[in-house]
């Protein structure tokens, strides 16, 4: 039965240090992602435990707090809700003490926190873990004059130096940058899925010859919003920067506006769209920057008036005559580089490919892959990445149903594989990742052994000339059928996909089937 969002707001605000520490509130698919003005205010280990939330990412401010779909968008807006309402806390005040932990095992700083397996199964890799974790906690009934306070705040200041390590190690410049990129077209995704579906649907009924007095709208319908993307991209940017949005929106215009191909850069023209997300992202990056720079030196009473415009002209000139023609090589460069790629190494490419792409949505990382989707769209109208890393989520499948034949005495695990493979046919794979096969382990890895073999059988026919792209961002799995597009066509690029998909299931089953646990299940007959 699932929990009231509401509740489940409740609960998670009561443990990210009350509706007064989060400064921020947005989602994905699959994810609540809130930023944190105190993130040592928060209790990771007592969020984790909170029914229905599936796992736990944490990287400084910035936490996400897996929830699965459909369940995010309700209790995002019950947590926008309470923290618009909430009362600010004041500047000076101590950040609220997190709530009551449910485990009390390591310290609440992991980077990923997951629950752990819900059967009794502790055959699996990684479930020792979990039993540790809820052993650590064992009261000895000493009073308060035997010297437990004394080891308390030993073990608070230890437990503050691990969580100081680990927010150091997470908040390397690198990551930082890929999770401020990734804030920046997450909140895309709902428009980059509706307009795929929309645009698959639309080639669906040109091809068939159907409806043809409807096609068009379809078609505007679908196109208008990556038509103006990149106005979308630098609004969301400068909000994420810090910048004023519209202001942001305004110099990314620049790069789509049917005008700049009367400006010549370079020696040539420039065309409309030159450089697209790329460009638009780089643009309002700058707008923020000179904003902030006019804000510090430009007189209150004339603020008003010179801010914006200098932020407008100074970005939209360095845009014209500069990052457009720079972001519009760097895309070429994309373009070529992924389909050389592909061409020349394409079963190692997408073996790798395949392989790494279930630990960067582990680690929320995979947004941050939206630009160059959106690149190669841009440039050949599909992107051929997303295809290869959709094998990710094959594998995950199959490693559950390994988990589900293996562990079948596990009423608990079959009942969350049950209610979680089919966001994972679909090509959601957190519910999997999260409840089933990283507490458990090494299903995990074996999951990933499936995810290389797919992509590897994509790549395949990559070399062999059959490209399989998907002509939107967004779904996977089952859901990127309709979108598949390719340089011999829809019916050969499914064809391809199908068949990767086939052996993504089939080798993260064996592999796990075989290799995922240290010994084999218990029966009745071993009780």
């Amino acid at each position: 039965m699932r929990n009231d969002p509401a509740s489940t707001a409740t609960a998670v605000l009561a443990r990210v240090g009350g509706p007064a520490n989060v400064t921020s509130v947005t989602h994905c698919m699959t994810r609540l992602r809130l930023a944190l003005a105190d993130p040592a205010a928060a209790d990771a280990r007592a969020l984790r435990a909170v029914p229905g939330v599936l796992g736990v990412v944490a990287a400084g401010t910035d936490w996400q707090i897996v929830l699965g779909p459909g369940v995010v968008d309700a209790v995002t807006a019950a947590v926008t809700t309470a923290v618009t309402t909430a009362p600010a806390r004041p500047a000076s005040a101590p950040a609220p003490a997190p709530g009551p932990a449910t485990d009390s095992g390591a310290g609440p700083g992991d980077t990923v926190l997951v629950p752990p397996p819900t059967g009794t199964d502790t055959h699996a890799g990684g479930a020792e873990s979990a039993r540790a974790d809820r052993g650590s906690g064992c009261s000895s009934g000493a009073g308060p004059d035997d010297g437990t306070a004394d080891q308390e705040a030993r073990a608070a200041g230890q437990g503050a130096l691990v969580k100081e390590r680990l927010r150091r190690r997470d908040a390397t410049p690198f990551k930082a940058a890929l999770r401020r990129v990734a804030n920046v077209f997450v909140p895309l995704i709902p428009a980059l899925i509706g307009c795929g579906i929309l645009a698959g649907l639309n080639g669906l009924l040109l091809n068939a010859g159907l409806l043809p007095g409807l096609t068009p709208a379809l078609s505007a319908i679908a196109s208008a919003f990556m038509a103006l993307i990149a106005v979308f991209v630098g609004v969301n940017t400068a909000k994420e920067f810090g910048g004023t949005p519209v202001l942001g929106g305004a110099v990314a215009a620049v790069v789509v506006y049917p005008g700049v191909a009367k400006v010549t850069a370079f020696g040539v023209h420039l065309a409309p769209g030159q450089g697209g997300v790329l460009g638009a992202l780089a643009a309002a990056f700058l707008a923020t920057r000179v904003e902030k720079w006019c804000r510090g030196r430009v007189p209150g009473a004339l603020d008003v008036l010179l801010t914006p415009t200098v932020t407008v002209l100074v970005p939209g000139l360095v845009t014209l005559y500069g990052l457009m023609y720079a972001a519009g090589a760097v895309a070429t460069a994309t373009g070529t580089a992924a389909n050389w790629l592909l061409t020349t190494t394409g079963a190692v490419a997408g073996l790798v490919l395949g392989a790494l792409f279930l630990p960067l949505v582990m680690l929320g990382l995979h947004q941050a892959l939206i630009p160059l989707h959106a690149t190669l769209i841009d440039q050949q109208g599909y992107t051929v990445l997303l295809p290869l890393l959709a094998m990710a989520g094959a594998g995950q499948v199959g490693a559950a149903l390994a988990v589900y034949v293996r562990l079948r005495h596990d009423v608990p695990l079959r009942t969350t594989i049950r209610s979680a493979l089919p966001a994972g046919l679909l090509g959601v794979g957190e519910p999997l990742i999260y409840g089933v096969s990283l507490p458990l382990g090494r299903p995990f890895l074996t999951a990933c052994a499936g995810g290389a073999a797919g992509g590897a059988f994509v790549g395949f026919f990559a070399m062999l000339g059959t490209e399989v792209g998907a002509t939107a961002i967004g779904p996977s799995g089952w859901a990127l059928f309709p979108l598949l597009t390719g340089n011999r066509g829809p019916g050969a690029a499914v064809a391809v996909y199908g068949g990767g998909l086939l052996t993504g299931y089939a080798v993260g089953f064996a592999a796990t089937y075989l290799f995922g646990f240290t010994h084999r299940p218990r029966t009745p007959a071993d009780a």
